[in-house]
C-alpha cells in the first residue's frame, strides 16, 4: 500500500533521515518506532505532505505522493492524527466527526436533519462513533471528554475522511492502562473495518502487543524491521533503547 523509497531529509546541517526505505502492507497494523530524535515524526510529515524529502520518494497505491500538498494526499486516502490532541473543543462529539467529512455544520439541529444528504452523513458519523465507543457521548462538547476519549474522537474524525491508510502519532501518549487496552482493541476493529494503520509510539508494551509489523529508526536510519517478537530481540534495537539488556519488554 505504502512504499517509502530511500528517503532522506536534511534541515540545514542536520540530517533527520538517511536513506530510509520500508513498505506498509494493506491490512496491517504497522508500527514505526525509535528513540527520541530518531526521525519518526519527520517521516510522518513527509508521508502526509507537510515536508518534502531532500531525496527519495514515497508511493501510495502505486502513485508517487512525495511533494504533493497535504490536502491532495488526504483526498487520495491518507488521514492523520497528532501527538497533541486537536479536537474542536466547543463543538459536540458528532459535530467533530462531521467536520472530518468536510461538511458544513449547522447549529440548529432541526435544520441539520432536514436534508437527505445530511441524514447520510449523520448515519456515517454515528457508525464511526459506535466503532470508537463514543456513540452515547455524541452530544457532549469535545472539551468535556477525558484525554483518552478525546484521542478516540480524533481517530473517529480522521476515519470520517474515509481513509485507506491511517497515520497515528503517539496515540497511547498520556493514557492509563485501561485506556491503552481499549485503544489496542480499537486498532484491531479499525483494521477489521478495512483501514490499514501506521503508527508512531513510545509505549513498547502497547506497540509489541498490537502491531503486526515493526520498523525501527535510530538517528534517522532504519536499523531493524520485522515481527514484534523478532524486533524486540534485535541487538541493535536493544542498544538503541536500553544501551544493554536482553529483550525489550512486550
Amino acid at each position: 500500500m505504502l512504499r517509502v523509497i530511500d528517503v532522506s531529509k536534511s534541515f540545514g546541517g542536520l540530517q533527520a533521515l538517511k536513506g530510509v526505505s520500508f513498505e506498509v502492507e494493506e491490512g496491517r497494523i504497522h508500527a514505526l518506532i525509535g528513540p527520541n530524535g530518531a526521525g519518526k515524526t519527520t517521516m510522518f510529515n513527509i508521508i502526509n505532505g507537510f515536508l518534502k524529502p531532500t531525496s527519495g520518494r514515497v508511493e501510495f497505491l502505486g502513485r508517487r505522493i512525495s511533494g504533493l500538498p497535504p490536502h491532495r494526499i488526504a483526498l487520495m486516502g491518507i488521514a492523520r492524527t497528532f501527538q497533541i490532541v486537536r479536537t474542536f473543543p466547543e463543538m459536540s462529539v458528532i459535530e467533530n466527526v462531521l467536520a472530518g467529512m468536510g461538511k458544513e455544520i449547522y447549529r440548529s439541529w432541526g435544520v441539520f436533519f432536514k436534508t437527505p444528504w445530511n441524514q447520510e452523513n449523520v448515519k456515517k458519523a454515528l457508525e464511526l462513533l459506535r466503532l470508537c465507543g463514543l456513540e452515547d457521548l455524541k452530544d457532549f462538547a469535545a472539551s468535556t471528554l477525558p484525554i483518552g476519549l478525546q484521542r478516540k474522537l480524533e481517530i473517529a474524525r480522521a476515519l470520517a475522511t474515509s481513509p485507506k491508510l491511517l497515520l497515528l502519532d503517539e496515540p497511547a501518549s498520556g493514557l492509563n492502562d485501561q485506556e491503552t487496552a481499549e485503544l489496542a482493541e480499537l486498532f484491531r476493529k479499525i483494521r477489521d473495518f478495512g483501514v490499514t494503520i501506521l503508527f508512531i509510539e513510545h509505549d513498547m508494551r502497547f506497540t509489541m502487543g498490537v502491531a503486526d509489523f515493526v520498523t525501527v529508526l535510530d538517528y534517522g536510519e532504519k536499523i531493524a524491521e520485522g515481527k514484534p517478537k523478532e524486533v524486540s530481540r534485535n541487538p541493535r534495537v536493544i542498544e538503541a533503547y536500553l544501551g544493554t539488556g536482553s529483550e525489550i519488554s512486550a
